[in-house]
């Protein structure tokens, strides 16, 4: 069985909670947070191979559903950005009301999220 291809370096962690559904992130501390801006970013081999066993390990454990890592762009202000638009559109709100949801939490705390 082939393995199936890892995203290219930087990567992040991103899963479904498995009570509310809501997007979370792995942290650095082996959490999982709701600010993509506190997430663990992987920029090397050893950190993506982490998150990698991390993502089975949690889903296997029932805390998270759908568990995955997406590469990342990561801004001067150290936070990441999916670089695919569906992973761009989780880490946000509503796309029809840019003033609702993390999009807007998140650019009150911090304006580096794209509206």
């Amino acid at each position: 069985m082939a393995v199936p291809k890892r995203p290219p370096l930087p990567l992040i962690l991103l899963a479904n909670d498995l009570l509310d559904g809501d997007v979370v992130f792995r942290t650095a501390s082996g959490g999982w947070t709701r600010d993509p801006a506190d997430a663990l970013i992987a920029r090397d081999e050893a950190t993506a191979d982490r998150l990698e066993s991390e993502a089975a390990a949690t889903m296997r454990n029932n805390e998270v559903v759908d568990a995955y890592v997406v590469d990342v762009s990561v801004g001067a202000d150290g936070a990441p950005t999916p670089n695919h638009f569906r992973e761009r559109f989780k880490t946000l709100g509503p796309s029809n009301r840019p003033d609702l949801g993390k999009q807007a939490e998140f650019a009150r705390r911090s304006p580096h999220v794209p509206l």
